[in-house]
């Protein structure tokens, strides 16, 4: 099978507090979302990466690629309102009975390994969505008519759901055929509201998504540390 990355940077970046979008931000000298482009370029050659960026941002992110070897691996199209719109968009770009990984643009500390499982145990199991366990204490708030309580959850049965989350192109258009909802918050969602179970798989703690400026600085000291290796 094919495999293809959808790789989805179309978020506005609100609370970066930066007004260049974040998948654009310099970490350690290099534009963010050219980390997460050469981890799937790395773990899979040849690959067909199709890249999902707002309209008025496709453009610049050519630029920022048009000197790379790989960039005739790339697609560009532009993202919608919402994810779940975002995210079909590139699945329309995707030709059936391929393995299709979808993967946050801002995850730049995304590793070849973690991409190589996730595409096998897509094409084993149909689906493959990586986990972490949850270490900080879980409560769950109760809104009141006046104030509101909480109690704890017992974090033994949660899971932090990361990304790429690799299917089988087939089931993946399948769900995305349906109208949107809002519970719709990821690709496994998505594909669990047409009945479908997804397969959970170990992802990797340091696979976090860059969202607010103290990530810049776990993801510095990540790279550092991979670099003295």
């Amino acid at each position: 099978m094919d495999k293809i990355a959808i790789i989805v940077a179309a978020g506005a970046g609100t609370r970066m507090g930066s007004d260049l979008p974040k998948q654009f931000l310099l970490l350690a000298g290099k534009p963010i979302i050219l980390y997460t482009i050469e981890a799937f370029i790395q773990a899979v050659p040849g690959i067909k990466i199709i890249l999902v960026l707002p309209q008025n941002q496709l453009a610049y992110c050519k630029t920022l690629v048009q000197n790379q070897a790989y960039k005739d691996q790339l697609t560009f199209t532009a993202g919608g309102n919402t994810r779940f719109q975002s995210v079909s968009h590139g699945l329309a770009l995707v030709p059936e009975g391929s393995l299709v990984a979808v993967h946050d643009g801002v995850r730049c500390l995304i590793t070849p390994d973690l991409i190589k499982r996730s595409f096998a145990g897509a094409a084993s199991k149909g689906s493959a969505i990586p986990v972490v366990p949850v270490s900080d204490s879980l409560r769950a708030i109760i809104p009141q008519e006046e104030g509101q309580t909480s109690h704890s959850i017992d974090r033994e049965n949660i899971r932090m759901v990361q990304t790429p989350q690799s299917f089988k192109s087939t089931l993946l258009k399948k769900a995305f055929a349906r109208p949107y909802e809002n519970s719709f918050t990821d690709e496994a969602s998505v594909v669990e509201a047409m009945g479908q179970p997804v397969y959970l798989m170990e992802g990797d703690p340091k696979n976090i998504k860059i969202t607010r400026p103290f990530d810049l600085i776990v993801a510095e000291a990540v790279l550092q540390q991979r670099a003295q290796v």
